[in-house]
């Protein structure tokens, strides 16, 4: 009962024998039809490959799952992928799931359900519901049972994550990294990311008509397609003008800002892969290794979190859905707090 991912006409659907396909594909087809995100869609869709290959498995189908199961799931992730006779074992599959990637195939397998229950397909959701204790979805009874025992907003989560703080990239990697970059296009993309917080998919779907040019902002589509107005410093524009003036071909009817200059794909839309190319060739040229295109988003966030930014503002920028996620960036430097202290054993003497 083999399960993978195919992409058909831009849309990705599951493919195999699993019984899991069926309503696999008309979930996913369902998620389209209310707007949600490709990427978003082809995510879900290959969560949804790693529960059907644990199905497959263990030998059950997916209406037989009991809550239990899902716990079963979530050890059989945890375990490393075997490397038995590969001479080259990838780093990913030297150890199990992270404790994020569980969560969020928990929430694929948990939305699948809600919609089968929707269509009648099974009787009830059997994905557990995050407790402090067991884990289990509690049985809710009584006249007010319906709105009884709601969970404060947030992500729901069944494996515990840690809270690291964001990565950030020092002011001299990213001098080096940007001194190398050998067009205006690659040093404009690099910049809406550290000057403006853009994340790498932003950046490539801003279109000409989203480039402010008097206004010095952009306005950006993010998550959720929700529209945001980023101001951006000076540095960027001036690559953008360069950039459009020198190097991207004139009278493409492409309406994406970024587009490939080289090759047989020459006027089209950057694609991830090609954005991730340009970033792996840059940090292997200049030994700036910590440039990742994430990373320069939380330096811009961190920046402006030090200098004191409000952080509902800082969200608006940033395009958080809950404010929760902005407070990561503000927390005391390193530095900061070794002063303070210093300062604190002085006047205690």
């Amino acid at each position: 009962m083999a399960v993978s991912v195919t992409c058909v006409d831009g849309a990705h659907r599951l493919d195999g024998d699993s019984a899991l396909v069926d309503v696999g594909n008309r979930w996913l087809a369902h998620l389209e039809a209310r707007n949600y995100s490709p990427a978003t869609v082809r995510g879900y869709a290959f969560d949804l490959v790693s529960l059907g290959r644990f199905l497959a498995d263990v030998g059950i189908d997916w209406t037989d799952l009991v809550p239990t199961d899902f716990f079963d799931w979530l050890e059989w992730q945890a375990r490393p992928e075997s490397t038995a006779g590969e001479r080259v074992v990838s780093i990913g599959k030297a150890r199990g799931a992270a404790p994020s990637t569980m969560n969020r195939r928990i929430a694929a397998a948990r939305g699948l359900f809600e919609y089968a229950v929707m269509c009648g397909l099974v009787d009830q959701n059997p994905v557990p519901a995050p407790r402090r204790s067991s884990g289990l979805r509690a049985r809710r009874s009584g006249l007010l049972g319906h709105v009884a025992g709601r969970r404060a907003p947030g992500p729901a989560r069944l494996v515990r994550q840690d809270r690291p703080l964001p990565e950030t990239v020092d002011a001299a990697d990213i001098e080096v990294f940007l001194a190398d970059l050998n067009s205006h296009r690659d040093r404009a993309i690099t910049l809406a990311m550290l000057l403006g917080g853009l994340r790498a998919s932003e950046v490539r779907g801003l279109r000409l008509t989203d480039v402010d040019m008097g206004r010095r902002q952009v306005t950006v589509v993010g998550k959720g397609n929700k529209a945001r107005a980023v101001p951006i410093d000076r540095p960027f524009f001036t690559e953008v003008r360069a950039y459009l003036d020198r190097e991207r071909p004139r009278g493409l009817a492409t309406p994406e800002c970024f587009v490939v200059l080289r090759g047989p794909t020459a006027g089209h839309a950057m694609t991830e892969a090609g954005l991730r190319k340009i970033f792996r060739t840059h940090r292997a040229r200049t030994g700036a290794l910590r440039v990742r295109p994430h990373r320069l988003r939380h330096t811009f966030g961190t920046d402006l979190a030090a200098a004191g930014i409000d952080v509902l503002v800082l969200r608006e920028l940033m395009g958080h859905a809950h404010v929760e996620t902005t407070t990561a960036y503000v927390h005391l430097a390193p530095d900061v707090i070794a002063a303070e202290w210093a300062r604190a054993r002085k006047a205690s003497q």
